[in-house]
């Protein structure tokens, strides 16, 4: 992707203009670029948590299929740059994303209404390592708000790394007005601390919480058919309650929830009539309909 920056000569490539731009000139043509770009995307929100391993990115990618698959046009940014597994999980990691129009560089479309922008699709290698620091992650993010044509959305989930560092930061100041954030957290101790350090960023910088999502809660063993407990179960409505956010919902284990991740389709799609496909509409239902009564 071309950077929005000064050329050697000085002009400015995000605005085209041959003559010199200031740096502050720079970010204000930037901002703008992000602004008309977010300005068809009615509804934009990020996925967060405060700790790896605990679904995150699944959690994403299948509320996003949940979302087109009633209708809605929804876009997914891939913002874990350092690791960036949507594509994988939506069977495009093959991709590249040469094609442009006049408005930016186009997306990956999975279905008429879901799409995907990832710098995983700019990697020579799914190997290759990002090793980057604050300021070109935030470039980046940058580039894909405001140079990417994401079209006319419903829904634009930005799917973020772990914690609270320059990913979310930047997206926040980015985007500027953030619809709101789900948490995710696994039902463990560990898990529901850093959770509230999640809640708590959001907080901090005027993120409005949409609520929380507790992932890999309960499991119906397929031998004895009885539900088993593995990391244990309510802790996220015990800690939305504390905290004085939505609770969500909860997302039962399937063990085919894997199989599908490793084959890039969204759980919900290839099993339809799941305890995991109810309980993911449970979630968008109630997440949307906070959102209208906002």
């Amino acid at each position: 992707m071309s950077t929005s920056t000064c050329e050697s000569d000085g002009s400015c490539s995000t605005c085209g203009d041959t003559q010199k731009c200031s740096q502050a000139e720079q970010e204000a043509h930037a901002a703008d670029l992000i602004a008309k770009k977010m300005a068809d995307i009615a509804c934009k929100f990020m996925v967060i948590s405060g700790k790896g391993g605990v679904g995150k990115s699944s959690v994403a990618v299948n509320l996003a299929a949940t979302l087109a698959g009633q209708g809605h046009a929804v876009g997914i940014l891939d913002a874990d740059i350092h690791g960036p597994n949507i594509p994988k999980m939506l069977g495009v990691e093959s991709c590249k994303p040469m094609a442009a129009d006049d408005d930016g560089i186009l997306p990956i479309a999975i279905a008429d209404r879901l799409c995907v922008m990832s710098l995983a699709f700019f990697l020579n290698h799914d190997r290759d390592a990002v090793i980057w620091r604050g300021p070109m992650k935030h470039s980046l993010l940058k580039q894909f708000l405001g140079e990417v044509n994401w079209g006319r959305l419903d829904y634009l989930i930005v799917d973020l790394p772990p914690g609270t560092g320059d990913e979310a930061l930047s997206t926040a100041h980015l985007i500027k007005d953030v619809d709101g954030a789900v948490v995710v957290t696994t039902p463990q101790d560990v898990a529901l601390l850093d959770s509230r350090k999640s809640i708590t960023f959001c907080r901090e910088i005027k993120i409005p919480l949409i609520g929380v999502v507790e992932n890999m809660s309960g499991m119906v063993c397929p031998h004895c058919h009885r539900e088993v407990d593995l990391f244990k179960t309510g802790g996220g409505e015990l800690i939305a309650g504390e905290m004085k956010v939505s609770f969500l919902g909860r997302i039962p284990l399937d063990p085919r929830m894997v199989i599908c991740t490793d084959a890039g389709t969204p759980f919900v799609t290839t099993h339809p009539e799941s305890r995991v496909a109810g309980a993911f509409a449970a979630v968008t239902d109630k997440w949307t309909n906070q959102f209208k009564a906002n």
